[in-house]
């Protein structure tokens, strides 16, 4: 099958019935029994994978059976309110859970002597593949979907990422963010052919060749939080990503003209419950922040600190306190060596105290975050002086007098000052 792509041609994006079609025809004429389905979680909830998903499984149901596999990563399992309102009416036992610490099996390592080349010499180890074993069922078609949007770990995400850390296991998740870490992600944000995604590229076609995995990728912004998909990339080989990083890197990476001294981001209490994922807020916002400037994130659901109790125990114990401390740490704590997506973590969603970060939450107690490096408000309190419903998009002058730069959703964009560019 040629690779084909739907680009929309006004502000607005796709309409559903332009979207319904691109997908018929990349499985019309296909004699299917069996499907499997990986769609993104409801932390991607933007993507529109939700919809994309619904129209495949109708599409399919009565030809095939089809399987649904969410590529959670370390994420929880989704709830069936989560999996209605992203997925529609799909019948919720039709969602198979992914286990990254049991269900995988490990198909290769990718040679010392390869990482050492793709990381500039900051990795010096081989790196094992582990994938979800439902990979290597007898399915006739994967359709693989989701969003290409900058990301931290890989600079732009999905395509393989979401196989191999979507439905990956533990080693090569833990090595896929720590290869990042350390090769730096602000090199790497909104770019191709990083290290990250050089080692996907090789397990893909050293360990992965032979399984059909059919690629649905799109582009979308979210003004008002109403999707619109820019784009839909359709494939069986690179070219897909490689036309929706063009287009991501276009309608999701944002310029501003100077250095933002205060930054204020809203996490919708619907996607965002953990630091964990929440410090997207950090990511996408740390190459366009002030020297001495303050990031502060209205966090109403973030209860937690990671998606599962070790981690979050993890970073309880260490806090985000900077690169070269996380490192010594790493170096020196063998808890850290073996979870070394934490480490990442930690070294991500830190400043390096270069500017402040402040969590405004309902459900963490004000010690509980001021223990993980961070500064600690009110919720209620800063949403009266910073309120979400009024700010838009972009810079705001106050009535005060102050002025603030708002970002309603941090996982649609990459911010980045002109003068870091």
């Amino acid at each position: 099958m040629k690779s084909f792509s739907c680009v929309a041609n006004n502000k607005t994006g796709l309409t559903k019935e332009e979207i319904k079609n691109a997908l018929y025809k990349s499985i019309e004429g296909k004699n299917l029994k069996r499907v499997l389905i990986v769609p993104p979680d409801y932390t991607r909830y933007h993507s529109n994978a939700g919809y994309i998903t619904n129209v495949y499984y109708h599409a399919l149901k009565d030809i095939a059976h089809v399987d649904i596999m969410p590529a959670l990563g370390t994420h929880v399992p989704m709830t069936c309110e989560e999996c209605a309102d992203m997925y529609g009416d799909i019948p919720f036992e039709k969602f198979l859970v992914h286990n990254w610490r049991d269900d995988v099996i490990n198909v290769g390592p990718v040679p010392e002597r390869y990482m050492k080349e793709i990381s500039e010499d900051t990795w010096n180890s081989i790196v094992e593949c582990e994938v979800n074993k439902i990979l290597f069922k007898d399915y006739d078609l994967i359709i693989s979907v989701g969003q290409v949007v900058p990301h931290e770990v890989i600079g732009m995400s999905n395509h393989s990422k979401n196989i191999l850390v979507g439905l990956g296991g533990s080693k090569i998740i833990n090595a896929s963010h720590m290869v990042g870490a350390l090769y730096g992600l602000e090199r790497m944000m909104g770019k191709d052919h990083t290290p990250t995604r050089k080692l996907f590229d090789y397990c893909m076609a050293n360990f992965l060749y032979h399984i059909n995995i059919l690629w649905v990728l799109t582009v979308t912004t979210a003004p008002g939080g109403v999707i619109q998909t820019h784009g839909l990339f359709i494939g069986k080989d690179r070219e897909p990503l490689e036309q929706a990083i063009k287009l991501a890197q276009e309608k999701n990476l944002d310029i501003v003209e100077k250095p933002i001294k205060k930054c204020i981001v809203y996490l919708d209490p619907k996607e965002f419950k953990s630091t964990w994922l929440g410090n997207k807020a950090v990511y996408r916002t740390r190459m366009a922040i002030a020297d001495e400037g303050e990031l502060i994130v209205l966090a109403p659901g973030v209860h937690k600190f990671g998606e599962d109790n070790k981690i979050d125990g993890l970073i309880r114990k260490y806090g985000y306190v900077g690169r070269e401390k996380v490192l010594q740490l790493f170096k020196q704590e063998d808890d850290l060596k073996n979870n070394m997506s934490a480490a990442a973590h930690l070294i991500h969603g830190s400043s390096d105290d270069r500017f402040k970060i402040t969590y405004a939450v309902k459900q963490i107690e004000k010690s509980e975050i001021e223990r993980v490096n961070y500064c600690s408000a009110d919720y209620e309190e800063m949403a009266k002086v910073y309120p979400p419903d009024k700010l838009k998009l972009g810079w705001n002058i106050l009535d005060n007098g102050e002025e603030v730069f708002y970002i309603p959703n941090p996982a649609l964009g990459l911010w980045i000052s002109k003068g870091r560019l």
